[in-house]
């Protein structure tokens, strides 16, 4: 029989498009991972609203926190160094300004008696001042801004020695070195992650052509997918720089299922016996798409309730992830089963494999594994409680070393998560009120001596540094503004309070090293500290807020996207199986995994973090594709007439070995990245890997158990 021409036209047309997609992903798409100072959010976000309307109120430079050790921080040989250095960040392109000992106080050895350079300039130690370098980060201009920090980089690793030792942190600084992991991650542990998979795939299936048709499809589903978002506008973000990960996932999940009913039908063809290789690729198409289908709807969905996420990164992950399943189907049906045998590619009168038969599945559970399983469930998730969605920043970054060393210490020098209130004056009063610039001195005492709060400044701040100046303390107050207005000040009152009095800002860098309080209730109990002076606050925004409500989200994501995929998949699980015995045992069984997962990460005290916080739902999706594909397997069983105990022991005795081949390159695949520097991908490689084998347990013991549970029949000899 010739194979089917319009099959052969599709096969040849999607390798077209991957080979073409391969070109384009090398010499075209962008693999940078964009990362920006809006990466939590974006910029129609509500949460990112209240940071823009206050920085229109008080339009602030972004800031690099520079820490500087010396033996004597005010002998002439620091100072030196201090100056030269201030001058050289100076001259750099984007930086708009530095303040050091050097640059902005009047004498270095008068800072410890000035109200606001010994918090902005001086630290916990007394051998370390700090340097702040404001820079112009223009989102617009992501290349300009990478190029500032290696600049910086350079710049402090030139003048850095030992008794001048350097360090840096900053919001632009820390969002580079998270783009940096990403972008090495990107190239270096998804390149280690498919190479694994390829040998993998190669010891389990020992056929190269089966080797080279699902790498091809496998990484020609990913050109594709990354050439379509590409196309379509969506760059590379921090949750989708593992996209090319899942997108491989994806498509192999098909293949695996694909190359096992293949195998299935050259054993046992269903038909005549003289059917040619391309009859029996078509029949274990047939036989698997409709599964398969499921799977992809299933998954499809999964990813798209994402859309309605508050985070940006998760909604972005959702797009990518409902595209990347598509692509995933439509080319592992398109271009794999070319691959087998013959197949669609050539005739050939030969339609039997020497392969034998599948060993019986080597485990017989019971009731006894059931319990064993459930005490094990039960104990990891009482874990789930403990978990942390709110981690500190500096968990981005792995712990003991020097990068992480160096943030911790400026972090305890004077904080470095910048956290803004404006408030705004009571009963249409203004704060060129005496009574109300006291009530702000009250608040800023309150804030110096809040453990939480590393630097803390205000307008109350400000006045008692002019009143520090030679006759400041005769001035009234609305001469102090007027000073602290001029250009010789540097206008730095606009900084801190509007033209019309109303409004004030209150400027915090808050402390995240050894912080086990969550955000919320830290910036709770500042603004109770703010409101019980009687002011109001009108707005709150800065990069520990937006953390803060971050933490919340991921939390009420993990809650409420798990739970839409529960619902999703119950109605899935109703229609394939169409038995609500069977529907409510996969549900029960897929169930755990998450319990595992999130009770682990408790039990260890792993932060879930936005990058790790996915891993649960791609762990589910792979559950969901191993219970699919063995209930449709049983409902075939089922339609030739075997009882349910043994279709389901026959079932299971088809595709035990798929499934766990299937879960250990998975696993395998997704360990690799618990070799990366970068902890967040740590942990969701690390997740992932678990879930993953969970989830072959879960399929393989737990769902045949239960869909069999109560029955009162045993199952009789296999059969095939």
């Amino acid at each position: 029989m010739t194979p089917n021409p319009i099959l052969r036209l599709i096969f040849w047309l999607s390798l077209t498009a991957v080979l073409l997609s391969a070109v384009l992903v090398v010499t075209w798409v962008d693999l940078t991972p964009q990362v920006g100072s809006d990466f939590f959010f974006s910029t129609e976000d509500p949460q990112l609203q209240a940071s823009r309307q206050i920085n229109d109120l008080f339009p602030a430079a972004d800031q690099i926190l520079i820490r500087a050790v010396g033996e004597d921080i005010y002998g002439a040989e620091y100072l030196d160094k201090l100056r030269q250095l201030s001058e050289e960040l100076l001259a750099l392109d984007g930086v708009t300004a530095v303040q050091s000992l050097t640059h902005g106080p009047a004498r270095p050895d008068k800072v410890p008696e000035s109200p606001i350079w010994r918090r902005l300039l001086l630290g916990d130690s007394a051998n370390a001042s700090l340097l702040v370098v404001s820079v112009d980060a223009d989102d617009a201009d992501d290349a300009a801004e990478r190029r500032l920090m290696g600049q910086l980089e350079e710049l402090l690793a030139g003048h850095s020695v030992p008794s001048f030792a350097l360090d840096i942190s900053g919001v632009p600084y820390v969002i580079e070195l998270i783009r940096r992991h990403l972008s090495r991650d990107l190239r270096t542990f998804s390149l280690a992650s498919l190479l694994v998979f390829g040998l993998l795939i190669a010891l389990i299936y020992r056929s190269w052509r089966l080797v080279v048709g699902t790498l091809v499809s496998c990484l020609g589903a990913c050109a594709i997918a990354l050439t379509l978002l590409h196309v379509l506008g969506k760059p590379i973000g921090l949750l989708t720089a593992n996209i090319i990960t899942i997108v491989f996932v994806l498509t192999l999940s098909h293949i695996v299922f694909l190359i096992a009913n293949w195998r299935h039908e050259q054993r046992h063809p269903s038909q005549a016996e003289d059917s040619t290789p391309s009859e029996i690729v078509q029949r274990a198409v047939a036989r698997t798409f409709k599964a398969s289908f499921w799977c992809m709807v299933t998954t499809l969905l999964g990813f798209a309730s994402l859309l309605f996420a508050s985070a940006k990164p998760l909604r972005e992950l959702g797009f990518s992830g409902a595209l990347g399943a598509a692509v995933a189907i439509l080319v592992a049906y398109s271009l794999f089963p070319g691959f087998l045998g013959p197949g669609f590619l050539a005739a050939s009168s030969s339609s039997r494999s020497p392969n034998k038969d599948p060993s019986p599945f080597p485990w017989s559970p019971g009731k006894v594994s059931l319990a064993v399983l459930g005490l094990l469930v039960l104990g990891l998730g009482l874990g789930i409680p403990k978990i942390n969605t709110d981690p500190n920043l500096l968990s981005y970054f792995a712990a003991d070393s020097t990068l992480r060393n160096g943030l911790e210490m400026i972090d305890r020098s004077g904080g470095s998560s910048p956290l803004l209130f404006v408030v705004t004056a009571p009963e249409d009063g203004t704060f060129d009120n005496k009574e109300l610039l006291e009530k702000i001195d009250a608040v800023q005492q309150h804030f110096d001596a809040d453990p939480a709060v590393g630097t803390a400044l205000s307008l109350s701040v400000l006045v008692a540094e002019a009143r520090s100046r030679p006759f400041g303390m005769l001035l009234p107050l609305g001469a102090v503004y007027k000073l602290l207005d001029s250009p010789n000040n540097g206008r730095v009152l606009s900084s801190f309070l509007t033209e019309d009095r109303r409004q004030a800002l209150l400027f915090l860098r808050m402390r995240e090293t050894d912080r086990q309080e969550p955000r919320a209730e830290i910036i709770t109990r500042l603004r109770r500290t703010v409101t019980e002076q009687g002011l109001q606050v009108e707005l709150s925004g800065g990069l520990f807020e937006l953390q803060a409500q971050l933490g919340q989200l991921v939390a009420r994501s993990l809650v409420n996207g798990l739970a839409g995929l529960f619902a999703l998949f119950l109605v899935v699980a109703a229609v394939v199986s169409r038995s609500w015995r069977t529907t409510l045992a996969m549900v029960l069984a897929l169930l755990p995994i998450p319990c595992l997962l999130l009770g682990a990460f408790g039990h260890l005290g792993q932060p879930v973090d936005l990058i790790s916080s996915p891993a649960a739902n791609v762990a589910i999706a792979l559950g969901i594709d191993s219970m699919i594909h063995l209930v449709m397997t049983v409902r075939r069983r089922r339609a030739a007439g075997d009882g349910l105990a043994l279709a389901w022991d026959n079932a299971r005795n088809q595709l035990w070995q798929p499934i766990v081949g299937a879960m250990l390159i998975l696993a395998t695949g997704f360990g690799i990245f618990a070799l990366s520097s970068f902890p967040p991908t740590q942990r969701f490689g690390s997740a992932v890997a678990f879930g993953t084998l969970a989830a072959a347990v879960m399929a393989l013991v737990v769902l045949p158990t239960l869909a069999t549970l109560g029955t009162g029949r045993r199952p009789q000899k296999s059969s095939s």
